[in-house]
């Protein structure tokens, strides 16, 4: 192999022994992931909001950002239930862009994925330990999601994932709800088939040991838009796509229909000020329909303390430096005119 090998990383165990889950912190995230296992469920009638900014590159600034959420959450506890994102990977296969705090923990230093793991695991312990949310996150590498298994309260796979079987065997035996984007194609079958494998239990190889699992229950769809063959955004979340989904999952006949819509990326074609309208939409749509309305389950938003976006070098705080964000002033607005109308 042309590849140079510079070091062995920690393993989980000895990263999580070196930033311990106390019995307090994983009590928080077992109730919490409880209560959202029984939204997918249909046990309980609350809208899922997983809100926060594209990316999790400053500790301090999404620390801040999350804390803001609490006292919302307290006002709308009866309609809404928060999930925090903090985004810590993103996808940079062309090895240009920031690719997430895994990688540089300092966007403007060199990589250091060991320091990167450290913070990553040291960010979301924060967030449950000092606002009292149990947080999001997507899983980019499979072999990766143990450095985080016992924190997270739901997990992402992305839509250029969505495809890959080994994130589709892993999300078979995570411990909390799963969502599934569809392909940047917008093919539905990929992410039914996804969402198939991962409510099966299966045999495979995972981190070198042979690993079974026994099927996620809670896996399920988000719908994020998506290209077609001129590179041009297409939005998935009107009447029609939704409507199509139900019967796509009546077909399939999986257990826990449920759909996310992400409000951003191809949705709102990377405007995100187009949110809240996306969102009115949808609501609407399962007003408008049964069936749409008993596979909504919620909502995917970006958002961040300073509306838009900015360099990786740019310095302003709780500003995004991937893709544009919905600024808090609106984002409170937001939630607020969510509660009104469910």
């Amino acid at each position: 192999m042309n590849i140079e090998f510079v070091k062995m990383l920690a393993l989980p165990a000895e990263v999580k022994e070196m930033y311990p889950l106390t019995g307090k912190m994983g009590k928080v995230v077992e109730e919490r992931k409880a209560i959202l296992e029984s939204i997918f469920e249909g046990r309980c009638d609350k809208l899922v909001l997983i809100i926060g900014p594209c990316s999790a590159d400053n500790e301090d600034a999404v620390i801040d950002y999350i804390s803001r959420l609490c006292p919302i959450q307290e006002k709308v506890a009866d309609k809404i239930f928060i999930v925090p994102r903090i985004y810590t990977n993103k996808p940079r296969t062309t090895g240009e862009g920031y690719k997430g705090m895994l990688h540089q923990p300092n966007p403007n230093e060199k990589p250091d994925l060991f320091k990167g793991i450290l913070a990553t695991r040291h960010m979301h312990m924060r967030a449950v330990e000092e606002t009292g949310f149990a947080c999001a996150d997507e899983m980019l590498y499979p072999d990766n999601y143990q450095y985080l298994d016992d924190i997270l309260a739901y997990v992402a796979v992305g839509a250029r994932s969505v495809e890959d079987q080994q994130h589709r065997l892993t999300a078979s035996g995570i411990n909390a709800p799963v969502g599934m984007k569809n392909p940047t194609s917008g093919d539905y079958s990929v992410m039914l088939n996804a969402i198939q494998a991962a409510q099966s239990g299966h045999s495979f190889i995972y981190r070198g040991w042979q690993a079974h699992s026994q099927g996620n229950p809670h896996a399920h769809a988000i719908l994020r838009g998506y290209t077609n063959k001129h590179g041009e955004a297409q939005p998935n979340y009107h009447f029609e796509d939704l409507l199509r989904l139900c019967h796509a999952y009546d077909e399939k006949e999986l257990v826990n229909p449920a759909v996310i819509i992400d409000t951003n990326h191809a949705n709102s074609a990377k405007n995100p000020f187009d949110q809240p309208r996306i969102i009115k939409e949808v609501l609407n749509s399962a007003r408008q329909s049964a069936e749409i309305g008993s596979i909504l389950k919620g909502f995917m938003v970006e958002s961040y303390i300073e509306d838009g976006c900015q360099p990786v070098n740019g310095g302003v705080y709780g500003k995004s430096i991937t893709d544009p964000c919905l600024g808090w002033e609106k984002t409170e607005r937001l939630i607020y005119e969510i509660a009104e109308l469910v």
